[in-house]
């Protein structure tokens, strides 16, 4: 573990555009469908061998292509060589592969619109996840020791429509003898099989059999379960003390959002360790995979949070378009913030929504609705559809209020099971289960960008007769299309009194009468609503900066880090940040300058602080000054702040001196 796991806390924005209210009916009307390649089944026969990072795989796929296609295009992972295709009558079809690894094949007769092919496919490769796969800069297939993952963004089987094909799949997936397999259908116990190589194996059968997205397989050394109702969680030997009170506070998740939403697809979810080369989680039907170091974090429940929650808005339902997806992405967001809120209570779930509210705004130049022309793995489409998505759901939240928010969910859940969904369909489903107008709300946030900056004008006047205070205000923002109900919380000298007023356009009256003399009046207290405010400009450039050091660009992340500085001269994350790129740059004066600036900083997050010894304790033991490295091991851990496993690697390098990595 080192410093550069650590995800932030804060994510930060301040982008205004002119906010454009169209009705998401009329949108819908104006759409043109356009007939697409769908894929509706596979059944696919794969053999894994990790000592060799080799598959082999056989894969029938059953589809329908518009008329008369005269080429046919299957995502395909480029590392993998394909043999044979063959079509229904079993005569051999030709192709071409493309720069990104796809498969264009000329079909042998022409194509009837709606009428089911099946083509077979025959291939084999090795994948170490080192090869350029399918999206640029990340690792979503490895066939490794000991946990070996085929995600099924990879393309480790032919397939199309990302998040938006539903399909049903058999697998029979064979690995060496004494690996688990999982994916979605298990139909029951592995039983030994021959491999390739003549020696004896497993071999695990799945069967999928609702429309959906069952394409991922995770195989691995995994010891034996540990159980919490309807949850098993597999990890491995090195994370298995962390097994039981995974297992309990998965099973308490899954337990909430079947409260929230109903009860799942599923009978039993299987929560599955991965390696710490790939993303942080991933879901199927079934599973929710987390990485091994994240186990055992405190940070890794709502990791974990998150990642249960595809079980319905991922798994469920799912996106009609990719310009749909901030439905899904973000209703799974929003599920993880109302845990927080259950069990963490109020004031958690508002510190994580100022988090959320950043990454929302952090490129909101286009609306959501345009969403799916960006790539679905970009920064800018996750902040847009997770964290943009997230506030949506918040403020309808806010909007309907709790009960009929709920009953909006599960009415959404149970109208469109196992089936897309777009934003007018969620519209529709909101209204008939509240009665309230919402297509104003959706068009506003979903069709427009930006967010309202709020500014209170008031006068307050004296009553007569012992009868109290009245304070007569306007609430003024820039945008002159914005719609909604605004909370107010006027603080007098006694009681405090709340009052919702109803912001329509750039300028809104209010009249509030209180016994006491009003001595602060705070707007949307309850950080219900998305909004502009001036600590947004350090929190967006700080939420950049770390994307663009995520990219490589190093300079432009200590660009952004330094206008986060300017600012706001006392934020220990924007001087963290930059201690942590100078110090992978070697410049290691200028990162102990950094580290120490976020210590004498606002402590925000916590976390900063028992990270920046810990880093100064590095420098310090690799410029030869060991004594100094020690004090700095044992200050972090006086902080008993173990975010992100910092107590473990204070502790572990009191033993012995930090050496840089050779791979640094």
């Amino acid at each position: 573990m080192t410093s550069s796991t650590i995800t932030s806390s804060r994510r930060f924005s301040a982008l205004l555009a002119v906010l454009i209210l169209l009705s998401t009916d009329f949108l819908a009307a104006q759409r043109i469908e356009r007939p697409t390649l769908t894929v509706s089944a596979y059944t696919i026969d794969a053999e894994i061998d990790p000592a060799t990072h080799h598959l082999q795989a056989r894969v029938t796929v059953t589809f329908t292509a518009p008329d008369n296609s005269d080429l046919i295009n299957f995502g395909f992972h480029p590392a993998l060589k394909i043999s044979k295709i063959t079509d229904d009558s079993g005569k051999i079809l030709t192709g071409e592969r493309t720069a990104d690894g796809s498969v264009r094949i000329v079909p042998n007769s022409p194509v009837s619109s709606g009428v089911p092919a099946h083509w077979t496919f025959e291939y084999e490769g090795v994948i170490t996840g080192n090869e350029d796969g399918p999206i640029e800069g990340l690792k979503l297939a490895a066939i490794q020791e000991p946990i070996t993952y085929l995600f099924y963004p990879s393309r480790w089987f032919p397939s199309t429509g990302y998040m938006t094909n539903r399909f049903t799949a058999q697998m029979h997936i064979r690995v060496p003898q004494g690996m688990r397999v999982f994916a979605s259908g298990q139909t029951g116990s592995p039983h030994s099989a021959s491999l390739a190589n003549g020696k004896p194996g497993d071999q695990y059968d799945f069967n999928w059999n609702k429309p959906g997205f069952p394409g991922t397989v995770i195989a691995g050394r995994y010891v034996d379960p540990a159980t919490a109702g309807p949850i098993k969680v597999y990890l491995t030997v090195s994370h298995r003390s962390a097994a039981e009170q995974l297992a309990q506070t998965a099973a308490k998740e899954l337990n909430f959002f079947t409260d929230s939403f109903g009860q799942p697809e599923t009978t039993h979810i299987n929560v599955v360790e991965l390696p710490d080369d790939t993303l942080p989680a991933f879901w199927a039907p079934e599973i929710a995979a987390i990485m091994g170091s994240r186990t055992g974090d405190k940070s890794g429940i709502r990791l974990l949070a998150n990642t249960l929650a595809r079980q319905w808005w991922g798994s469920e339902v799912s996106p009609k378009t990719l310009s749909d997806a901030w439905i899904t992405n973000g209703m799974s967001s929003y599920a993880e913030l109302m845990y927080v809120e259950d069990e963490q209570g109020k004031g958690a779930m508002h510190t994580a929504l100022q988090d959320v509210a950043a990454g929302a705004l952090a490129y909101d130049i286009t609306p959501l609705s345009t969403a799916g022309r960006l790539s679905p793995f970009s920064p800018e489409f996750q902040s847009q559809t997770q964290w943009k998505g997230a506030m949506i759901f918040h403020m309808l939240r806010w909007e309907v209020g709790d009960k009929p928010f709920l009953a909006a969910l599960k009415g959404t859940l149970s109208q469109y099971t196992d089936q897309g969904i777009r934003a007018s369909d969620l519209t529709k489903v909101c209204e008939a289960q509240t009665g309230q107008n919402l297509t104003p709300f959706f068009a506003q946030w979903v069709d427009g960008t930006g967010a309202p900056t709020f500014v209170n004008k008031y006068a307050v006047y004296r009553l007569g007769n012992n009868k109290g205070f009245r304070t007569i205000g306007e609430i003024n923002q820039d945008l002159d299309l914005f719609r909604m109900p605004v909370e107010l919380r006027v603080e007098t000298e006694g009681k405090t009194e709340i009052k919702r007023v109803d912001v329509v356009g750039t300028e809104s009256q209010y009249v509030v009468d209180t016994f006491g003399r009003p001595r602060r009046i705070t707007i949307d207290p309850q950080n219900w609503l998305l909004k502009s405010t001036p600590d947004l400009q350090v929190r967006i450039a700080i939420l950049k900066g770390q994307q663009l050091v995520a990219q490589g660009d190093l300079t432009g992340g200590l660009n952004e880090y330094q206008k986060a500085l300017e600012a706001n001269p006392q934020s220990s994350l924007a001087s963290y940040r930059i201690g942590e790129v100078l110090l992978t740059q070697h410049n290691y004066q200028s990162a102990i300058n950094s580290y120490r600036d976020a210590l004498r900083g606002d402590d925000e997050p916590r976390w900063t602080e028992v990270w920046s010894h810990i880093e100064i304790g590095k420098i310090f033991d690799l410029t030869g000054q060991r004594d100094r490295a020690v004090e700095q091991y044992r200050l972090a851990v006086q902080t008993n702040d173990n975010t992100q496993g910092a107590l473990n690697e204070a502790r572990l390098y009191l033993q012995k001196p930090y050496i840089r990595p050779e791979t640094e």
